[in-house]
């Protein structure tokens, strides 16, 4: 099944990597795509599944921000992740992942390999080493990540996550490389920066 010329292998991609568009007010670091990252994981062959933005279906996308309020970048961000730390917001975060992981399911069902998900690293949702609390970067997943994690490994499915920033395309690259290619990289292979602590 499936003879023709795809590739059968697909990654899940935040959906910020593929829609600067839907970021916070303030942290879009490219007019649309993620370009070095996005180019990398077309030239690879591989299907890229954008997932869907947690905060744009819960908070919309202005995120709820009252105009009338002036504050910080960190402190709207600290505003979004309590937002979404609520119980609506993580059953509305559950329902995605269950989709998520129905379509992971049906590719490993007939034959495809999903080589991974990337996620975006300071964000309070979407973060995989790091996400965002009380104005500053945090250890651990986001709330959606955290849940989709828990999700796959209910369903015994093994799939590697990782996280990148915009603002460091040459690390996000690098950490798609290690994701994708069935050997890991060395860390001296393509790294050009140390991994730097900066606003997703």
């Amino acid at each position: 099944m499936f003879a023709d010329k795809r590739s059968k292998k697909v990654v899940f991609v935040a959906h910020c990597v593929l829609n600067q568009n839907a970021k916070v007010n303030q942290c879009a670091h490219y007019p649309g795509v993620m370009r070095e990252l996005a180019e990398y994981l077309v030239e690879s062959g591989l299907g890229i599944v954008q997932m869907p933005c947690p905060e744009l279906t819960y908070l919309g996308l202005d995120r709820q921000m009252d105009t009338r309020m002036v504050g910080t970048v960190e402190s709207e961000d600290t505003r979004i992740a309590v937002r979404m730390r609520e119980s609506a917001a993580r059953s509305a975060c559950s329902r995605l992942v269950e989709d998520i992981a129905y379509q992971m399911g049906e590719y490993r069902k007939n034959g495809f390999e999903v080589v991974g998900i990337l996620g975006i690293n300071g964000s309070p949702t979407c973060g995989v080493e790091t996400n965002w609390s009380e104005d500053k970067e945090a250890p651990g997943a986001g709330v959606f990540l955290q849940a989709l994690g828990e999700r796959l490994e209910n369903n015994g499915m093994v799939v590697p996550i990782r996280g990148v920033k915009a603002a460091n395309p040459s690390e996000a690259v690098f950490t798609a490389k290690q994701l994708t290619l069935s050997r890991p990289l060395p860390p001296e292979a393509t790294r050009t920066t140390p991994i730097p602590d900066l606003k997703r």
